[in-house]
């Protein structure tokens, strides 16, 4: 457990986590403060921040387990303790560390008498088991026990629907939520006539990341929400044939950078985000993993740079720099002077 004193300034608005702790290897437990707030603004943002945790962070999950030999979800097979629907209940809490987008393959393959846990997953290059002793069947008898399984990146909770069973193949109800919980509290300090406030944040992740990481991915979700309204003209909203019903023309990077060209100090580079650009997911996530995230991010890397990052090719920087170019009129120079 790591503790820090809380020391609040009254000139400039910061924040800093003031308690770390990890109680297991799938519940991680962070607080937060953020101060000085005027009156009323910290319930503004804790109950802003609070769903944006609980409803707007990404999770990897097992989707979908797949057997030819199980003709049912409540068949149970001989030599297995637990009925099919255990396991795929077990196979459900597995927590899941993965930062690509898109369905993954995995599968598990082992023979009894022996216990079968997460460490039995052989998952695809770019997933990670937070937790590999989590039990997933005890098999009693010298039998095999072969199964392929589906990961999935996405949000929220998506329930099995009874539709969606093939042959052989079984949805699992995805949990794709990191934060377990959020929960927020204020501090109010000051006389009746300069009333301020401290915002107190807690955050319990399952361990797939930190709730530092929930914080910073929260907050930038929320930025996003909110960047049309201060860049974007207003537009005439078209009107179909049903006088109730109405579409609002999306607001796109490359209105963005069209905005730019025109007038470039109106806009500060930092307000346009690279995973608002047609960068394919696998370049996206490389230049995230990186710390860039914002396009003064990138244009403050050099071409030398960008190849130094892991996994990345010189098709991705090529694509980086035909896209700078097309939009924006720019190139990235080849190495730092």
């Amino acid at each position: 457990m790591v503790r820090e004193e809380v020391a609040v300034s009254t000139r400039t608005l910061q924040w800093k986590c003031v308690e770390s702790r990890t109680d297991s290897k799938r519940l991680y437990y962070g607080r937060f403060i953020l101060a000085p707030l005027m009156k009323g603004q910290a319930d503004t943002i804790g109950i802003a921040m609070r769903r944006a945790l609980l409803g707007e962070i990404e999770g990897t999950c097992i989707t979908r387990v797949k057997s030819e030999k199980v003709p049912n979800e409540y068949y149970t097979i001989v030599g297995i303790e637990e009925s099919v629907h255990e396991i795929l209940m077990n196979l459900k809490e597995i927590v899941l560390r993965s930062h690509l987008y898109g369905t993954r393959d995995a599968s598990i393959c082992v023979r009894g008498p022996r216990y079968v846990t997460a460490q039995d997953i052989i998952p695809p290059p770019s997933v990670e088991i937070v937790d590999t002793t989590q039990h997933i069947a005890s098999l009693t008898e010298p039998i095999d026990l072969c199964i392929e399984l589906q990961i999935e990146r996405d949000r929220g909770y998506r329930m099995k629907t009874p539709n969606n069973y093939q042959d052989g193949s079984y949805p699992i109800d995805a949990v794709s939520m990191p934060v377990r919980n959020a929960n927020h509290s204020i501090h109010s300090y000051g006389n009746r006539n300069e009333k301020q406030e401290i915002l107190f944040l807690e955050i319990w992740t399952n361990g797939s990341l930190t709730p530092k990481e929930a914080l910073h991915e929260a907050s930038r979700n929320l930025i996003d929400l909110f960047i049309p309204f201060l860049h974007a003209e207003e537009q005439d909203i078209v009107l179909e044939d049903n006088p109730n019903r109405f579409t609002v023309p999306l607001f796109t990077f490359h209105d963005r950078l069209a905005n730019i060209r025109k007038n470039k100090k109106g806009i500060a580079l930092k307000c346009i985000f690279i995973d608002q650009s047609e960068l394919p997911p696998r370049t996206y996530n490389c230049l995230k993993r990186s710390n860039i995230h914002t396009l003064l991010d990138l244009l403050s890397n050099s071409q030398e740079d960008l190849m130094r990052i892991e996994h990345f090719r010189i098709e991705d920087v090529k694509q980086i720099l035909d896209i700078l170019q097309k939009h924006f009129t720019i190139d990235l120079p080849k190495n730092k002077f």
